[in-house]
């Protein structure tokens, strides 16, 4: 069908373009995501592309992931995109991870660029991502152990226990929530981490003396 006709809501409704698979000695290292924002688990190509799925995974706004999205050709090129992302406001974000390396080629560069406007003539933001700050992603990956969240305890309950401690360290939140009888605080705090109800500074380590703020 024509890109103009072509809704996220379908693409979201779809299979993946492309199946993964692997093979011994591949250089990528393909594989299978549970995400929290679809329920279920996402194609990745390569360790690269799983850094960008993490972190679309955690942003509160996205609220739709769809990888190996849709093929598109003008008859003379085609193209599958690596992920589509639906936000909250409807807003659509088109992913191509690409290495750094390979930005440079004079035939990914056309290709990217071809990709671009077509996608802004959609209306669709376009994103080529190459990678991120190494202590987000680390921090990031560590918190996605924790988005099980039916797996914790209530995290509503907790939240408004500590809304009465509006700044806090990860320390001191595991305390108040001890002494009101959470049985396991480390995961609920964390747990609230990845969901948003707790912000934290992500650019360094987190420790047991990390600030946290307490959100609505």
């Amino acid at each position: 069908m024509p890109l103009a006709d072509l809704s996220a809501t379908l693409v979201l409704s779809a299979v993946p373009w492309r199946v993964i698979r692997s093979h011994r000695g591949q250089e990528h290292l393909p594989g299978l995501y549970w995400s929290a924002t679809t329920g279920g688990h996402v194609v990745y190509e390569s360790r690269l592309e799983l850094g960008r799925l993490l972190l679309a995974d955690f942003d509160p706004d996205v609220v739709g992931i769809a990888a190996q999205p849709f093929l598109m050709c003008d008859g003379e090129r085609r193209h599958v995109p690596d992920f589509l992302l639906f936000r909250a406001d409807q807003s659509v974000l088109i992913v191509n991870v690409k290495p750094a390396d390979r930005l440079d080629d004079a035939r990914v560069a056309e290709a990217l660029g071809w990709a671009g406007r077509v996608f802004a003539e959609r209306g669709w933001e376009h994103e080529v991502w190459s990678g991120a700050d190494a202590q987000l992603l680390a921090n990031v990956r560590f918190l996605a152990g924790y988005r099980r969240q039916e797996l914790l305890e209530p995290v509503t309950v907790v939240g408004a226990i500590l809304q009465t401690n509006p700044v806090l360290t990860i320390a001191g939140a595991e305390a108040a929530l001890s002494d009101v009888c959470v049985v396991e605080p480390r995961p609920v705090v964390l747990g609230l981490l990845w969901a948003g109800r707790l912000r934290a500074g992500l650019e360094r380590p987190l420790t047991g003396e990390t600030e946290l703020e307490v959100l609505s």
